[in-house]
């Protein structure tokens, strides 16, 4: 049991003594914990559920509240929504301090930093533009479609006064694919093109247009597909 361990074993007199960042990710969960169940520590508790899921945080961060607590016997939804709560702030705060950067979004690679933690675990497709300004920095981002596991309906008009509110110089689309699959579609194809084509009238470019998995990214503008 936790009581058992030293006083400089013990997460919380840990993270007191020397700062949360010295805490392992066992740690950390335990402390969300703050108790184990019946027969497991937190720490054992942590320990299980990490090792369940081959050490990555971001496979447990996926997990629903009814599955969390399906899967591990004696865990209940406060425990659940307490740990899951803490690792999407985590992915939030880390997306946020992007954002504070205000980085020049010139690469493929840089939008998926910005924009991976919108899509990370969705088992739902969404459809985001992000607007730009001259330098390329980012000035917002919008969802402007949410719809099911296979496809999101996307109402051009609605990007196009989006992005005419703002006064962007240039957007980048986004949008994710639960299957996990990063080949575009037919479909993806043809609105790309009349999202290019509608944004062209306002003098705005299309700068890239990335699909999301929880694996990687696609990107036209990478395969020379933005025209």
């Amino acid at each position: 049991m936790i009581r058992d361990l030293s006083a400089e074993e013990r997460p919380r007199e840990k993270a007191m003594h020397a700062g949360i960042k010295t805490l392992t990710d066992i740690e950390l969960m335990a402390t969300i914990f703050a108790t184990g169940v019946t027969g497991k520590s937190a720490v054992d508790l942590a320990r299980e559920i990490l090792a369940d899921n081959g050490g990555h945080l971001s496979k447990v961060a996926r997990l629903s509240v009814g599955d969390f607590c399906a899967r591990y016997k004696g865990v209940g939804p406060v425990k659940a929504i307490n740990l899951l709560a803490a690792l999407e702030l985590g992915s939030r705060s880390a997306a946020d301090a992007r954002r504070v950067e205000n980085p020049q979004l010139t690469s493929s690679q840089a939008v998926y930093e910005v924009m991976q933690p919108r899509f990370r675990g969705l088992n739902h497709e969404e459809f985001w533009v992000v607007m730009l300004d001259r330098g390329m920095r980012l000035m917002k981002e919008t969802r402007v479609s949410q719809g099911g596991t296979a496809a999101t309906v996307v109402d051009v008009k609605m990007i196009v006064k989006a992005v005419a509110e703002t006064l962007a110089s240039a957007v980048i689309l986004c949008h994710n694919h639960p299957s996990g699959t990063l080949t575009p579609s037919a479909q993806d194809d043809r609105l790309t093109t009349k999202i290019v084509n509608a944004l062209g009238f306002l003098d705005v470019t299309v700068a890239d247009h990335l699909i999301f998995t929880d694996s990687g990214y696609y990107s036209y503008n990478d395969m020379g597909r933005i025209h």
